[in-house]
């Protein structure tokens, strides 16, 4: 018993930490485009399950908007921005990290030109102004996107959730990487990982597919056409073989091999030349003096009628356009044909295969060996679109994925795989540079300055990865730049939305006095500076650390035992050559990407002999031989020394939030999620308070509460009710949530006394009826307890008979009161004796009667041979006692009869009555499944 006791604590204590960790195990991924927002979680029993908005949609519209110091998000904001257009903000990703002469920063203005969009100057990026006290930056908005998409997981989880992985284009630039990094941060979030949304989608699709791959590699076109951009990737399926654990293992892989994309192609321009389309209608019906294009409103209904028949044109040939009270309250009313939507956008359609040119330009393969193009991106449903790809290629198009879900799909997959919370089947990503990035510096040494190009990742480029290069002629202080180059894959009318090419320029200081340090400590030949890179998996550029590198000869005894032997021997093997190098760019040898606060791996040590003369002019301080002798017992190794270079690293372009603006942003966002719950605490308050009322008057004309009211006790019920609706109907909707909350219980204290009669009344019968089968119960088992007691079997004793009949007499007696009571009492009149009552009796009488019970289970006579035998026990009688007691404990855990039998009764009485119930969970426990935090995907 005591042992079941100690297992069943353990098993408590086990369960509320492995609760402890599921409350915070759940993931999330949010693929936050330019119209949708979806999310996803991973929560323990629930994989990969999309979170829905409070309107129960899978997919919810990317806008935000303010409105008389309320915000609001998705459709709410929609319908706001309509009425006014200001002060909603959508396709606000298009924005990030952009300076203000950005050529998408310039159609964005012409596409919404009701926005007041000022230039940051300090940060070389833009805002939003709302008017002269509100200003909200592209990095503050998408952050409270993100917030509401952390509601949604978490309002879907049932837990709180703090990671995630962010989908974004393929095409985002350095710039852009990092506001939405600190977009995500603003929001309470720790991005795990950016993901690219085509990489994304080709996850979701191997995971589903998987079986289907080989090491032969499979070639499969994505061409995603969203809103307000359009890719074409080129990927490749194949299983490879890994040893990240130690033994070689064998786990699917995705490559992407090329990507193509446009920026400003998708549903949104198509909807814009629609929008501009029926405008010029309504002005050449002339039914008013206005231009409907000087009316923001009008224009904001415009653009959302537009996208409402682009959509339904998708499926049907023609569809009517109509809007009330369009300009000057006139209604307007328009038949669009499939044929002139395509009319409008004939030039938009022109550049659809582009993209699918420059992926299969970038991957270096041809058509022939794609075996499916797999559509993906809501305008892909267009039937324009679908005819012009499936003319261009000549290949039928698949549609065997959720063009809407697939991305987020992917992306909680992979946030699944990078918490530490979960266990999901390895699925390797490998994802490609798209902007190639090299290294510009001054060539060292020469009268004439000439500048160095050398190329850190190369087109298309896999990464995550860690790049090193070496400048082995600079003996002093210089610089060298970072930048994008070679983009001649990138049409030339995309560049510019790049932004600044050159990303940064790194100045590196105390480069002599390391080479003067390293000269003192008897260096033999120096490796040069070595920069050490690495893109992380968001696609994030990182200058790690900058040090000098250089080897020290150190003469050692030549009698060496046969393991030092045999490792010089090895180290020959990786040595290098000792001729000086050229500034070259070095792979390490290991893939994996640590993060940048940390310190990357140092390469082996190579042990060589070195050479008389080195680069830096030093010669070896060596104690010269004496003679052959003592020369035949010395041998000269090298040793690596690093010593780190101080450096600094200005970045060009749009800079993050810092310091000061950091913290502004923080608090603002701050003020606007409690202005958010105090909104929700006000309207529940309302809610409450005036469902409150209305349910308590029709409370009032029922039976049940006229009988049990006492005079007068109704209409001074009804009265303060009646004067509480008319103030919450005239003056009380624009009341605080603790007016409303006082109210409430003020109205409750009125009617408490009058509910608890009615509920006592109520319920009182039931209970009683309950009582009295339980009094019959216990009494025949009190009988039957009589009867066992008898004779030679002997279950209970007298004290036990005499305790459950004295129970029993009191229950009885209680029972017989209440019924008394409650027949001279008058309902109106106050309840002595209320339902509580009655329960508390009647649980005395169960914990006894179950207690007997429990006991009578577990009893079992003791036979003639289970009797200790009188006189000395010998040793051999001692183990054999010893053992059949501790077989007979194990049976008695597992719910079998104990032999000894007063050991038992004494710890049943113990314990008490509810022992043996206590000790039911702790077996179920030790039987069912593990509680394991890990989940399989």
């Amino acid at each position: 018993m005591n042992r079941n006791l100690l297992v069943l604590g353990i098993s408590i204590l086990v369960g509320f930490l492995c609760l402890g960790r599921i409350n915070g195990l759940a993931v999330m991924s949010v693929d936050i485009g330019s119209e949708w927002m979806k999310v996803a979680i991973v929560s323990p029993g629930v994989p990969m399950e999309i979170a829905l908005n409070k309107e129960s949609k899978r997919k919810t519209p990317a806008v935000i908007a303010f409105r008389e110091d309320e915000r609001l998000f998705g459709e709410d904001a929609q319908v706001v921005g309509v009425r006014f257009p200001k002060n909603s903000f959508s396709y606000i990703l298009d924005l990030l990290g952009k300076s203000i002469d950005n050529p998408i920063v310039s159609l964005y203005q012409k596409r919404f030109p009701y926005h007041d969009i000022i230039a940051d100057e300090e940060r070389n990026t833009i805002a939003f102004r709302i008017d002269d006290g509100t200003i909200f930056t592209p990095e503050e908005l998408l952050a409270q996107l993100l917030h509401k998409a952390k509601e949604m997981a978490e309002n879907s989880a049932g837990q709180k959730i703090k990671e995630a992985v962010i989908t974004i284009p393929g095409f985002f630039n350095q710039a852009e990487r990092r506001a939405m990094i600190q977009a995500a941060e603003l929001a309470d979030i720790k991005a795990l990982q950016l993901i690219n949304d085509y990489t994304a989608v080709a996850l979701n699709y191997g995971i589903f597919h998987r079986n289907e791959f080989n090491d032969t590699a499979q070639y499969i076109m994505f061409y995603d056409m969203g809103a307000s951009s359009t890719t074409a990737t080129v990927v490749s399926y194949q299983n490879v073989k890994t040893k990240d654990r130690g033994y070689v293992e064998t786990h699917p892989q995705v490559s992407i091999l090329g990507v193509g994309y446009d920026r400003t192609l998708g549903g949104l321009e198509v909807q814009t030349r629609l929008q501009h389309y029926l405008a010029e209608e309504f002005n050449k019906l002339k039914k008013t003096r206005s231009s409907v294009f000087d009316s923001p409103r009008a224009m904001a209904k415009l653009f959302k009628e537009a996208g409402r028949v682009k959509n339904v044109l998708s499926a049907n040939a023609d569809h009517y356009a109509q809007i009330e009270g369009l300009l000057d309250e006139q209604d307007f009313k328009l038949q669009v044909t499939r044929d002139k939507l395509e009319e409008l956008a004939a030039d938009v359609m022109e550049r659809v295969t582009v993209p699918i040119k420059i992926a299969l330009d970038t991957s270096q393969l041809a058509m022939d060996v794609i075996s499916q193009v797999i559509l993906v991106g809501a305008a892909t449903r267009m039937p324009k679109v679908q005819e012009i790809l499936h003319k261009y290629l000549n290949i039928e198009l698949s549609k065997n994925i959720n063009t809407d879900e697939a991305s987020v799909l992917g992306a909680v997959y992979k946030a699944a795989d990078l918490s530490s919370g979960f266990k999901v089947k390895k699925f390797i990503t490998k994802d490609a540079v798209l902007f190639p990035i090299h290294i510009v510096f001054d060539k060292s040494g020469e009268e004439k300055s000439k500048q160095v190009r050398r190329t850190l990742f190369s087109k298309m480029n896999a990464y995550p990865q860690k790049k090193i290069i070496t400048f082995n002629k600079h003996l002093g202080d210089f610089n060298f730049s970072v930048g994008y180059a070679d983009l001649d894959h990138i049409p030339p009318h995309e560049i510019p939305a790049i932004g600044i090419l050159n990303q940064s320029t790194v100045s590196l200081t105390g480069v002599s006095e390391a080479f003067k340090k390293h000269q003192k400590e008897g260096v033999t030949e120096s490796k040069g500076i070595k920069a050490h890179f690495a893109m992380d998996d968001s696609g994030l550029l990182q200058l790690v650390n900058v040090e000098l590198v250089s080897e020290k000869s150190i003469a050692v005894e030549k009698d060496e035992g046969t393991f030092s032997k045999l490792g010089s021997t090895i180290s020959k093997l990786f040595s290098g050559s000792d001729e000086p190098e050229a500034e070259k760019v070095e792979e390490p040898s290991k893939e994996d990407i640590k993060p940048g606060h940390e310190e990357p791996e140092a390469p082996p040590v190579a042990e060589t002999v070195a050479k008389p003369n080195s680069t830096n002019g030093t010669t070896p301080e060596e104690p010269k031989p004496s003679n052959q002798t003592e020369k035949s017992e010395k041998k000269v190794t090298r040793t690596t020394l690093k010593e780190p270079i101080s450096y600094s690293e200005t970045k060009y372009g749009s800079q993050p939030l810092i310091d000061i603006k950091l913290t502004e942003s923080i608090e603002k966002i701050k003020m606007l999620e409690l202005k958010d719950l105090e909104k929700v605490r006000r309207e529940t308050a309302l809610n409450m308070l005036e469902s409150f009322v209305i349910e308590t008057q029709q409370h009032l004309q029922s039976e049940e509460h006229k009988s049990a009211a006492a005079i007068g006790e109704i209409e001074k019920i009804n009265e303060a009710c009646s004067s509480t609706l008319d103030w919450l109907y005239e003056d009380g909707f624009g009341q605080s949530a603790d007016v409303y909350e006082l109210k409430l219980d003020e109205l409750k204290k009125l009617t408490s006394e009058l509910s608890e009669r009615v509920y006592e009344h109520r319920e009182r019968p039931e209970v009683l009826l309950g009582m009295e089968s339980m009094l019959n119960g216990s009494k025949i088992f009190l009988n039957n307890m009589k009867n066992l007691s008898g004779g030679e079997t002997k279950i209970f004793t007298a004290i036990e008979i005499e305790t459950l009949e004295r129970t029993i007499n009191d229950t009885q007696e209680f029972h017989q009161i209440v019924i008394k009571t409650v027949t001279e009492t008058k309902l109106h009149q106050p309840i002595k004796y209320k339902v509580r009552d009655i329960a508390n009796k009647m649980a005395l009488l169960d914990r006894e009667v179950k207690y007997l019970v429990n006991k009578a289970k577990i009893w079992k006579p003791t036979t003639v041979e289970e009797k200790v035998p009188e006189g000395p026990i010998s040793d051999n009688q001692t183990a054999s006692t010893s053992e059949s007691n501790s077989t007979s404990h194990v049976e008695s855990e597992e719910g079998i009869t104990t032999d000894n039998k007063e050991d038992a009764i004494t710890e049943e009485e113990s314990l008490g009555s509810t022992a043996s119930k206590k000790l039911e969970p702790a077996k179920e426990e030790q039987g069912g499944e593990k509680n394991d935090e890990h989940l399989e995907l």
